[in-house]
């Protein structure tokens, strides 16, 4: 029985839990690269709990307890070490015993009798052996109040162990969090709903799953999106599915939150056609070429196997009649910037300043430039105007007078054709009459306007990859050249191994590309801007930008480099790691420092399923047609 004032927060399992913690051993740590050993938990806790029938079915991995501390008598006997269950066993008094050496046919016959001995309470033969690690926070209890001391405090070897009940798991992850959020918050009763308008969760919690009422659990959306997170699983582990749903919700209960998907695989269209469909959001999709009609676009998207036959040609309408698609145009002719100058004068010196004027000239016209840009307060990304490339090419004639610059030469024909660039200043004729074509120019204009939802569906991994290079830079650009982080923007990268390569993989393109996300990643939390990192092999990632995520889910990585490498970037024990192995698709250990209601505490859940969305979506599409 537990004790009466302590029946509010922890359980016995209706009197099947009874434990002690038997030891706590300090785990040796190896001295090599963390990379291959991984991280475990500096101390280990070993409990020994009275065995009965029905437990094994009830204790879960994941589980969190309680056991009182050294610290525990200067608070009337209520603070407690916080565990976190990392392995359960039973184990059979005679089968311990039993030695390997032992007469064979003796060996089968005490198996066999064992079998029976299972399905007793004997308390005598059997027990339960639970192994646990520290959470490195204390609990302290004051009357129905809890406060959460971070740090780890010796326990008591020999003491009780609690198991922490459902409401108490509720009030550690989800008080403070619903009070944010502006919702009910009820002590003693659950309220919750996997409808994603109606309740911002994003899952449940993975405990006391054989009682009808799941624990909900929380993210804050706002420290979510602008302080990184990541989403790493095998194929197959639910990745799209779940980074589907998050991106759902932060729509749907954040106030002014943008979100920009670069989407190389085709998906999003898809697992978020409800969003694109909402007339309250603004939103743009944006294909790599135009879409003629709403089956043309049924075509080209990716669909989960589930949908492959479904008929949505409906709800495909409504996006297409709503004027949400757009396709991209390269914009090679983009209007020139005073960066794009510099670089011009820096080729110019390279190849036209082995001649002495030359180089006289070709420095002279830069310190002109440089003399505009500070007179008129000017940003080096801006875009030139008309004004500044008269100026310029009246300066760079007057520079190739001066020092005698041959008027057929290279450094001549730039200076005389400045002027001519204005024609990049304005869109062309065609671009005027093809309303859904975008720019990247166009697409930086809707960011900054009232879009809330941009997919830039591209399979063409060069074109997407400069685009994530041109908007992550521009975006970043203008917030620092007049501070501001609202709204939020979160940059969705799927499939990341494309997007922020390892180094020593990365060539070309592909090198710029992780070199501007990992700036971002390093730099954008400063000015409201996020990022999303979603991929199958972790171990190809820039562990730089890796380690700028302040939130990560983790599903099932059957290779053990990838695991090693999420303990070490993470501090995530290799014992809880692996755990994650037996994960059905969905099921994902999250761990945050920043966006839960404990700060890097690693939590078992299970995720709301989009396709259950989508599968309400359609059927309310469907429903009002055949009305």
């Amino acid at each position: 029985m537990l004790e009466v004032d302590l029946n509010k927060h922890f359980t016995d399992l209706d009197n099947r839990f009874d434990a002690r913690l038997s030891a706590v051993f300090a785990v040796r740590r190896t001295e090599v690269s963390a990379e291959t050993t991984g991280f475990s938990a500096k101390y280990e806790c070993r409990i020994k709990t009275q065995y009965q029938k029905d437990l094994m079915g009830l204790l879960e991995e994941g589980m969190l307890l309680a056991v009182r501390n050294f610290k525990a008598k200067k608070y009337d006997n209520k603070r407690f070490t916080l565990l976190e269950i990392s392995r359960i066993g039973p184990e059979h008094f005679g089968l311990r015993g039993l030695s390997d050496t032992s007469y064979y046919p003796y060996q089968f016959e005490i198996i066999e009798q064992s079998m029976a001995d299972w399905d007793t309470d004997d308390k005598a033969t059997m027990m339960i052996q639970i192994s646990a690690i520290p959470l490195n926070y204390d609990l302290i209890i004051s009357g129905y109040e809890h406060q959460y001391v971070k740090g780890f405090t010796y326990p008591i070897v020999g003491e009780r162990v609690y198991i922490l009940n459902k409401n108490t798991i509720h009030r550690m992850y989800n008080r403070q969090l619903l009070q944010e959020l502006g919702l009910p918050w009820d002590d003693n009763k659950i309220v919750t709903n996997s409808e994603a308008r109606k309740d911002p969760r994003i899952g449940t919690i993975k405990m006391f799953q054989e009682e009808k009422e799941p624990i909900p659990i929380y993210v804050s959306y706002e420290r979510l999106a602008r302080y990184h997170f990541g989403v790493f699983s095998f194929t197959g582990g639910g990745k799209s599915n779940l980074v589907s749903n998050i991106l759902r919700r932060m729509l749907y209960h954040t106030k002014d939150t943008k979100i920009v998907i670069f989407d190389i695989s085709m998906e999003y269209p898809f697992l978020l056609q409800d969003v694109f469909a909402d007339t309250t959001i603004n939103s743009k999709i944006i294909t790599e070429t135009p879409v003629a009609d709403a089956e043309h676009f049924r075509k080209i998207l990716v669909t989960p196997r589930k949908f492959e036959k479904s008929d949505i040609s409906d709800p495909l309408q409504t996006i297409y009649k709503l004027g949400r698609l757009g396709h991209f145009v390269d914009g090679s002719e983009h209007p020139p910037t005073y960066d794009d100058m510099l670089d011009d004068i820096k080729r110019l010196a390279e190849d036209e300043g082995k001649k002495v004027v030359n180089l006289n000239a070709i420095v002279q016209i830069k310190m002109k430039l440089l003399q505009w840009v500070k007179e008129h307060k000017l940003e080096r990304s801006q875009i030139v105007s008309k004004e500044f490339l008269d100026y310029l090419q009246t300066e760079a004639l007057s520079a190739c007078e001066k020092f005698k610059v041959w008027n057929r030469g290279g450094l001549y024909g730039w200076a005389s054709t400045r002027t001519e660039l204005a024609t990049f200043l304005e869109p062309s004729e065609e671009e005027k009459k093809d309303e859904d074509s975008y720019t990247t120019e166009m697409l930086v204009h809707l960011l900054e306007g009232d879009t809330r939802l941009l997919c830039l569906s591209i399979v063409e991994p060069s074109v997407v990859k400069q685009l994530a290079i041109t908007l992550t830079s521009d975006m970043l650009r203008h917030r620092k050249r007049e501070f501001q982080v609202d709204p939020q923007i979160l940059f969705v990268f799927d499939e990341a191994q494309e997007f922020i390569p390892a180094y020593d993989k990365a060539r070309g393109i592909d090198s710029a590309c992780t070199q501007r996300i990992e700036t971002l990643l390093r730099q954008g939390r400063k000015y409201g801007l996020g990022g999303c990192v979603a991929t199958q092999r972790i171990a190809y990632l820039n562990t730089n930008a890796l380690q700028q995520l302040h939130t990560y889910f983790v599903g099932p990585l059957p290779r053990p480099y990838d695991r090693t490498l999420v303990s070490s970037t993470f501090t995530i024990d290799q014992g809880i790691l692996e755990k994650t192995l037996e994960f059905a698709p969905g099921q994902w250990l999250l761990s945050s420092y920043i966006a839960t209601g404990m700060e890097n505490v690693p939590i078992f859940i299970t995720a709301d399923n989009s396709e259950t969305e989508l599968e309400k979506f359609l059927s309310t599409k469907q429903n009002k047609l055949s009305s």
